[in-house]
């Protein structure tokens, strides 16, 4: 948030939300702010954050002080006499003032880049879940930026907390991931490095595209922060200047001895668990993000839609606001599949909330073309990118069969839209043309089984593929 970062349509401002939560009042705070300083594009994002799209020039400081005025941004810890507002305006100029604090401005922008934890979107809420992580994330999140030395770690280090909730992104490889147990003592936290939590296998999650290993052991819920101050400073300890992920480390450094290392910032001991080579996390179930869920407390749901590729205006997100005031507990939660969550509904007026989600224009149901397509931002806001994914993405959709699994479309090699992998990706090679790949134990997007295609032709593809009675997973 406190650095605008510069694109062909405009510089992006991205928003980092703890946990993916949004109160209403800061959703109407960015919408406004969207509308008033930049294109009145509001981004959901795959780690459930927003970012906002077309900053003009020269409003970059008076975006973020208005951001900043909302609540949002970090909490570095710095106090109400640390000048934020004028801490971050200052980062996105090169006036300087008399008065400006170097230090302090590095202190918070540090702060806003560590606010990299995950959780599910249903967190305290979710019937499935074996432990509300919501207080425990909120624990981890001051020490991630209360820590000075943190500063040094990349923007993109990224940890995931995992209280065994049936609505959970388990795809993203994260650098540290914590996920809940049951255990004869009570709840325990199995945890592992650079990958994704181990899944009970079913036909959409068995290819070994997903990165996944056993977890190396588990902790007691009170050792989880020292764990993870242990762990990060471990990684910091041993990286390389050019380590700025935890699988760049443990391509140079055995598990053992990255373990080792932190077992000297911890009094409890710290030894790998062969019992947990197979312990297995129960699957999650993505389609749960749509439509009307029941909670754990009973006579309450939380009501689920998903944007057009992502997409929301001011309009809508304050729309949005308004229905989690009238309807919900005045928040909304942001999920990591670009969709959104309104949490504590009241059963009997869930139907009437689902039909003002659709009335907006989101996706409620996980049949809907929508529902199923992810699009980077493409060359209409991307120089890298080879095609304009979100209008290729909104002509497939009229040809996208009811059969066909979820479909990426990329405009170039980085995949910024997907941090998982799908099991289908069209990835683009020049205006309109696409290869389309199929997600199988290659790396990247997977094997690639067509060249050159129009969208006409890529959905021909994928409803062929669609009848086959092969799994777009099988090898």
């Amino acid at each position: 948030m406190l650095r605008i970062v510069a694109a062909l349509d405009g510089g992006i401002c991205r928003i980092k939300l703890p946990g993916g939560v949004l109160h209403a009042d800061e959703a109407s705070a960015i919408a406004d702010a969207s509308e008033r300083h930049a294109a009145g594009v509001i981004e959901l994002t795959n780690r459930a954050n927003l970012q906002l799209r077309g900053v003009r020039a020269g409003h970059e400081a008076a975006l973020i002080e208005a951001l900043v005025d909302a609540g949002l941004g970090p909490d570095a810890g710095l106090g109400p006499d640390a000048g934020l507002a004028q801490v971050c305006s200052t980062t996105t100029t090169s006036t300087t003032s008399p008065a400006f604090d170097v230090s302090v401005a590095s202190a918070v922008s540090a702060a806003d880049d560590v606010r990299n934890l995950m959780l599910s979107p249903s967190a305290g809420r979710d019937p499935h879940a074996l432990f509300d992580t919501t207080a425990l994330a909120a624990q981890i999140l001051t020490l991630l930026q209360s820590e000075p030395r943190f500063a040094a770690l990349s923007p993109k280090f990224a940890l995931l907390l995992d209280g065994g909730e049936r609505l959970a992104m388990l795809e993203h490889p994260h650098d540290v991931w914590l996920a809940a147990t049951d255990h004869a003592e009570g709840v325990r936290f199995a945890f592992g490095l650079a990958g994704c939590p181990p899944v009970s296998p079913t036909p959409a999650n068995h290819s070994s595209a997903v990165t996944s290993a056993a977890a190396l052991g588990s902790v007691t819920l009170s050792q989880i922060p020292a764990l993870v101050k242990a762990l990060l400073h471990t990684f910091l300890d041993l990286a390389e200047p050019d380590h700025t992920r935890m699988r760049h480390l443990l391509a140079a450094q055995s598990v053992d001895t990255v373990l080792q290392r932190a077992q000297t910032y911890l009094d409890f001991p710290l030894s790998r668990d062969p019992a947990l080579t197979t312990w297995r996390r129960a699957p999650a179930d993505a389609s749960l993000r749509f439509g009307v869920q029941p909670q754990r407390k009973a006579g309450t749901c939380h009501v689920g839609g998903q944007p057009p590729l992502g997409r929301l205006n001011g309009a809508t997100l304050r729309a949005l606001a308004v229905l989690a005031e009238d309807s919900g507990n005045a928040t909304l939660r942001v999920t990591p599949w670009q969709s959104v969550l309104l949490p504590d509904v009241a059963a009997e007026a869930a139907s009437s909330v689902l039909a003002r989600l659709a009335a907006l224009g989101l996706a409620c149901d996980p049949g809907d073309p929508m529902a199923r397509l992810i699009a980077c931002a493409g060359s209409s806001g991307c120089a890298k990118s080879h095609a304009d994914t979100k209008a290729d993405a909104l002509r497939l959709a009229a040809h996208l069969p009811a059969e066909a699994q979820q479909v990426h479309l990329s405009g170039c090699l980085r995949s910024c839209a997907a941090a998982h992998c799908a099991p289908y990706t069209l990835l683009a090679a020049e205006p309109s043309r696409y290869d389309l790949y199929r997600r199988d134990d290659s790396p990247g997007f997977g094997q690639c089984i067509a060249h050159h295609l129009t969208i006409e032709q890529a959905a021909d593809a994928l409803a062929r593929l669609a009848r086959s009675t092969r799994s777009p997973f099988d090898a």
